[in-house]
């Protein structure tokens, strides 16, 4: 039987969907395809907060194995931020383990400034749904370019330099909008009645 190989999109990257299909098909071509899609933000995410290539490298790889593990029967609709979110969180891990006895204040300013808004401790299931819906109406009611230096600073990790080079803006810039947003984050969820 001729199997047709899948067809690439114009960018030059498999589909998501045909990503996906491969590991149903557990076709180890599935994570060659990860790797050359989401290979660089994976290792941008866990080095930003690993600050660490050898480290980093690790959790991107840890990442295809969770992949691979995960699907089927997870058949997650949005590969690239499922994978992201995977990334994360096994960094944050390794970083928690490794800062045990040390600590690190890059990353722990910027969680440190979030929760004044929200706090981490320990959260319902409900008061977790209830968060993430918060957060994500808070996102979508941002300006594309306002949303872009939240998400880069305390999804991403990256340092208020990174920031301001990649947008183009003084670093000065981008710290008064993190400011102002937060400030914003924080009376969202008071409106939202979220108190964390």
């Amino acid at each position: 039987m001729l199997i047709m190989p899948t067809p690439a999109t114009r960018d030059g990257y498999l589909p998501d969907e045909a990503i996906v299909a491969l590991y149903f098909d557990r076709s180890e071509e599935a994570i060659a395809a990860c790797q050359v899609k989401y290979g660089k933000t994976c290792h941008t995410i866990a080095y930003n907060i690993l600050h660490s290539d050898e480290d980093a490298e690790e959790c991107v790889s840890d990442t295809w194995l969770r992949a691979w593990n995960a699907i089927p029967p997870e058949k997650p609709a949005r590969l690239g931020a499922w994978l992201s979110t995977v990334t994360r969180r096994l960094a944050l891990t390794r970083y928690e383990k490794r800062t045990a006895a040390k600590r690190y204040g890059g990353m722990e300013t910027s969680l440190d400034e979030l929760s004044e808004c929200v706090s981490a401790g320990s959260l319902t299931l409900a008061d977790e749904v209830a968060l993430s819906n918060a957060i994500n109406s808070f996102l979508a009611s941002l300006p594309t370019r306002t949303r872009m230096i939240f998400m880069r600073k305390y999804w991403y990790m990256d340092s208020i330099a990174d920031i301001a080079k990649a947008l183009g803006m003084t670093e000065s810039a981008v710290k008064v909008s993190l400011h102002r947003t937060r400030e914003k984050f924080r009376k969202h969820l008071d409106k939202e009645g979220i108190t964390v």
